[in-house]
């Protein structure tokens, strides 16, 4: 992940690249991707599909310092902050684009907004990788990897079965979080939380 950072995330542009360099001239043909411009869509620029696998690794790595700044990276509102992000950005601030072009004079417009599945995922990384809320096989996991500048966060949500609110605090004088849902204690967060019942 460290070579991502590196070489796929740029933080001048704010992309998450696919890959680099964009195929432009080849004697090998890789296919339909290279019937993009360099830099626009799959071809070398960033395809948010992908990018919010980014987080989600980093997440899962537990490096919440880096999974935050590839979200907020991602998040369609920071290409849009004033006049001159919006006339570059060129797409709707607040639906996420399926591409953000990432080579020349094209450099951070956003393309494919409303038909992309990269919203979902989105949503996903946030809750499922930033804030680490899961469930699987009737139990409810919460494991973290906030960035090091927030102190925790409270989520209700609502599941078959139930309602439950979840609160997660930096734990004092340990590395970690406490977490609570409904009030009680989870002392044991790999194990889940029964729902429903």
């Amino acid at each position: 992940m460290n070579a991502v950072l590196d070489q796929l995330v740029d933080d001048e542009n704010r992309i998450i690249r696919l890959f680099t360099p964009p195929f432009a001239k080849s004697a090998r043909d890789p296919g339909y991707i290279k019937s993009y411009p360099p830099g626009v869509g799959e071809n070398g620029g960033q395809y948010t599909h992908a990018a919010t696998w980014v987080v989600m690794a980093l997440a899962e790595m537990d490096r919440g310092d880096d999974a935050w700044h590839c979200f907020d990276m991602l998040n369609p509102i920071n290409h849009a902050r004033d006049r001159d992000q919006a006339d570059t950005y060129r797409v709707e601030p607040y639906v996420v684009a399926a591409d953000i072009y990432g080579e020349g004079q094209l450099t951070g417009r956003g393309g494919w907004t409303w038909y992309t599945g990269s919203a979902g995922w989105l949503y996903r990384v946030a809750v499922e990788g930033i804030l680490g809320i899961r469930v699987k096989n009737g139990r409810l996991f919460v494991k973290p990897a906030l960035p090091s500048n927030w102190d925790g966060f409270t989520a209700d949500i609502e599941l078959p079965g139930g309602n439950y609110r979840i609160s997660v605090s930096k734990a004092p004088d340990v590395a970690g979080y406490s977490v609570t849902i409904n009030d009680r204690a989870v002392a044991h967060p790999e194990e889940g939380y029964p729902v429903g019942q």
